[in-house]
């Protein structure tokens, strides 16, 4: 059950349903005073977790469920995205983004790298449950680097 802070979504494993969890994720930050382009960064990672658990974890089976989890604090939001998969098999590697471009590369296999770049946390977990977890964190101040 969500805390009184967090909000929580139950998917089916289609792609196209990763457009409500990006809506909600918008508009929760938006209450809470995220810049747009901070929104923005927040909207292309959670679509490409919720594509990632739909189509790695969940196999596009559509009986089993993506769970969204938003959870604000004063400062932060805390989005996790669970389905029934075993999580990452490999750690996450910096594309080589010329061969992409040059076609000498499949263009996908960029969306883990992508979600790192675009929050200011991103870690895949194992679940209590069956299953795995990605769990992103937004800053409202953005941190100094």
């Amino acid at each position: 059950m969500a805390a009184a802070n967090a909000i929580e979504l139950s998917l089916p494993s289609r792609l196209g349903y990763e457009k409500i969890a990006m809506g909600t994720a918008a508009s929760v930050a938006r209450l809470m005073g995220f810049s747009d382009d901070r929104i923005e960064d927040l909207k292309t990672a959670v679509a490409e977790a919720c594509i990632n658990s739909i189509e790695h974890g969940n196999h596009l089976n559509e009986a089993l469920k993506v769970a969204i989890t938003l959870s604000m604090t004063e400062d932060s939001l805390e989005i996790k995205v669970a389905d029934h998969g075993g999580g990452p098999s490999t750690e996450i590697l910096q594309p080589d983004i010329d061969r992409k471009m040059h076609e000498e590369e499949s263009p996908r296999g960029m969306g883990m790298f992508l979600i790192q770049s675009l929050v200011d946390e991103a870690e895949w977990l194992k679940s209590d449950e069956n299953g795995c977890y990605t769990r992103l964190v937004i800053h409202l101040r953005e941190p100094k680097r």
